[in-house]
């Protein structure tokens, strides 16, 4: 038994519960300082086993929690918190301890007055589980919108703005060498500094939620820089010369379908067909054309190309699955090229062949993981391939289609991504990607907005 000297921390409430309780109770009866102590000790005893009840009930809790975020699914709500809070508001009659004098008043209405200051921790914490759940929703639905369409919203305007370098340099030598030491022969040392500028205006409208119908309306500006020495086998003799080119690119249609939506078990598994047509300007047929007359090595188009000249489509499956906060990304994808016939093709002036070109199929494959920093920003990282066929010409006359050399292509880049959503309701993407092969372009810096309405 607890002495004087050495009371709980919890004793003067008690205290004064059950000298309230006494004097209501048997006003006329005295209360010893024994009685007082036996009562306030069965009290303690109750607090301390509902305290450790609060704490299994929590462990429990947050158990389960973690269980469900490894799963892909949002934290439960606390609906068992206020499970050990009601046993203190029931305000049943403890039993009679076994230290309690013969004749002790009951202490039946003793927890009455402690339910009060119960139900406050309680609202607490259920609002705080609230503002948990939706704070994850919404960073989900941040890192979804820049790897997948909405299908809730109406209508979605997206602006975009990419700007990729391209960076190549070519050695050619037509000889050869005397005495192993001295080489006879021309020499051709070319240098192609490429940018492209690209502005993509899109309209997605959501048809029903799981079905969207997107357009897309690119305009391009390219800038090219041609240098070439060795004119006259002299390898000091240097030509420079740079083109301009803008104009419409290649207008697109695409149709986007959920099949499903994301569960316990299974991903969001979205899929696509996107076909686009020849809006833009052909490269075949355009010329070729020599600007300095003292260098017959440098021979550069006299215009730049906007569009491939043919019509395509693309069918894509794309995957999303969450394991918060991360959230892992994949996605395969198909293009397959119409050939057509072109009334020519030849690079050369003065000269007219027509063919049928038949561009090389491609396959695309990507994949990566986002990570949501809060409920305005997140960022991504991401690795994606494009493997292209060869391209295939047929000139009137001929048996077979002819591989045009050269033309295969394996563009692999190395993305990062930010999203950030402004209070206005805009959302802003910024990506990075760094190319990996030959084929790919140096590096491609993109920024795209993106408003629902």
């Amino acid at each position: 038994m607890r002495t004087l000297s050495q009371p709980p921390a919890f004793a003067p409430l008690f205290i004064a519960v059950a000298l309230a309780l006494g004097g209501t109770a048997h006003a006329a009866e005295p209360v010893s300082q024994d009685v007082l102590l036996a009562r306030l000790d069965a009290l303690a005893g109750q607090v301390e086993a509902q305290q450790a009840e609060i704490a299994r009930l929590r462990a429990q809790l947050e158990e389960v929690e973690l269980a469900q975020r490894g799963r892909g699914l949002p934290a439960a709500p606390m609906a068992a918190a206020p499970q050990p809070f009601a046993i203190a508001q029931a305000g049943a009659a403890p039993a009679a301890d076994a230290t309690s004098p013969p004749g002790a008043p009951e202490p039946s209405a003793a927890p009455t007055p402690a339910a009060a200051p119960v139900a406050a921790p309680v609202q607490i914490g259920q609002a705080r589980a609230e503002e948990n759940a939706e704070r994850r929703e919404q960073e989900r639905a941040l890192v979804v919108r820049e790897h997948a369409p909405l299908f809730e919203r109406t209508l979605t305007f997206d602006a975009g703005y990419s700007y990729s370098y391209y960076d190549r340099r070519q050695l050619a030598l037509s000889g050869f060498l005397a005495l192993d030491a001295i080489f006879l022969g021309t020499i051709n040392l070319d240098q192609t500094k490429a940018t492209l500028m690209t502005l993509d205006l899109s309209a997605r409208y959501g048809l029903t939620d799981r079905l969207s119908l997107e357009a897309t309306v690119p305009y391009v500006w390219r800038d090219t820089r041609f240098v070439s020495a060795g004119a006259g086998g002299a390898s000091n003799v240097v030509t420079e010369l740079q083109l301009h080119s803008n104009g419409i690119g290649d207008a697109s249609l695409a149709l986007y379908y959920q099949w499903i939506k994301e569960s316990a078990r299974l991903p969001d598994i979205v899929t696509s067909l996107r076909v686009r047509g020849p809006t833009g300007r052909s490269p075949f047929g355009l010329k070729l054309i020599q600007p300095d007359a003292e260098n017959s090595n440098l021979n550069v188009p006299e215009d730049l190309p906007t569009g491939t000249g043919l019509w395509s489509a693309t069918a894509n499956v794309s995957a999303l699955r969450t394991y918060d906060p991360v959230i892992l990304f994949g996605n395969l994808g198909f293009t397959w090229n119409r050939a057509n016939e072109f009334d020519d093709i030849s690079p050369v002036l003065n000269q007219t062949v027509p063919a049928r070109v038949s561009l090389g199929n491609t396959i695309q494959l990507s994949g990566g993981i986002a990570i949501a920093l809060n409920d305005r920003s997140a960022i991504s990282f991401s690795a994606a391939s494009a493997l292209s066929a060869a391209t295939h010409t047929k000139v009137p006359g001929q048996d077979e289609e002819q591989r045009v050399p050269g033309s295969s292509v394996n563009a692999t880049t190395l993305n990062i991504g930010a999203s950030y959503a402004l209070p206005s309701g805009w959302t802003l993407n910024g990506q990075l990607a760094a190319g990996l092969t030959p084929d790919a372009p140096n590096f491609v810096f993109g920024l795209r907005a993106s408003h629902s309405f």
